[in-house]
């Protein structure tokens, strides 16, 4: 009887660990004939975070998407994820 509860509670862990997360994730986007230095205003649905976080960009109309700009190429993450939870409330959001 503890073989088979234990078989089962088993067979449960590993069904729920296999279950794809639904938490977004980061992920990477070209630039294409842009650098980071010359993105136009307005350009991509990106508005910089602030003058003290240069190469970060809010994507989206809200602040929950950070795009971090390197060379070409920017990765974008939720903001929780970037910065940490512990951090991510004291980034200065300019929703306009």
């Amino acid at each position: 009887m503890k073989m088979v509860l234990a078989l089962l509670l088993l067979s449960t862990l590993l069904g729920t660990l296999a279950v794809p997360s639904r938490r977004p994730s980061c992920y990477k986007r070209a630039l294409k004939d842009h650098s980071c230095h010359n993105i136009p205003e307005g350009m991509e649905n990106l508005r910089q975070i602030d003058d003290g976080l240069q190469d970060h960009f809010w994507e989206g109309k809200g602040c929950e998407v950070i795009c971090y700009c390197n060379l070409n190429e920017l990765l974008c993450c939720p903001k929780d994820i970037f910065f940490g939870p512990k951090i991510s409330f004291v980034i200065p959001c300019n929703s306009q």
